[in-house]
């Protein structure tokens, strides 16, 4: 089930994952302050950016409110594409300030699991192109290793094609 590095502590996101029964890896890295960028975390892993996935949290209009797309870290979100998928006009994402209050998290250690309030999220559809992907564990300088198939259906997610 659960496997976690030594001298690893247990975020919320993992806790989550494990009473739920899913298989997860917990994979620590070093932190850059200077550099939070998912291709800095891709190399530090030492994996492919393309399994390297980054949260982001936008703001839809025409009633959509909050929502969480979760795109490759070589890939930029496409705003009308994500505006598209959550039924929004358009969107917007949050900024670095709204990040912590809304959703417990800080730029670089937001996960799509564990959020102070569920919103809607959105994988990119080449998430289940792995056997597994990494996202943030909730914390800088830990990401989870995890199904891709187990983490959309844990977060009630859906795919989409979200990328410029």
């Amino acid at each position: 089930m659960a496997k976690a590095a030594r001298n690893t502590t247990k975020t919320n996101a993992a806790r989550l994952l494990e009473h739920a029964g899913i298989s997860f890896e917990l994979i620590p890295y070093t932190v850059d302050e200077s550099n939070l960028a998912a291709d800095h975390v891709a190399e530090e892993l030492g994996e492919d950016i393309r399994r390297v996935f980054k949260t982001l949290v936008l703001e839809g209009t025409g009633g959509a409110g909050h929502f969480v797309c979760v795109v490759p870290g070589d890939c930029e979100v496409d705003l009308k594409k994500a505006a598209t998928t959550a039924g929004a006009k358009k969107a917007e994402l949050i900024p670095i300030k709204e990040l912590l209050p809304l959703t417990g998290y800080i730029r670089g250690g937001c996960s799509p699991i564990g959020m102070k309030k569920p919103f809607p999220i959105f994988f990119h559809r080449t998430a289940t192109d792995f056997d597994h992907i990494f996202v943030s564990a909730g914390v800088r300088g830990l990401q989870l290793k995890i199904n891709p198939s187990d983490l959309i259906a844990f977060t009630s997610a859906s795919t989409a094609d979200l990328v410029k």
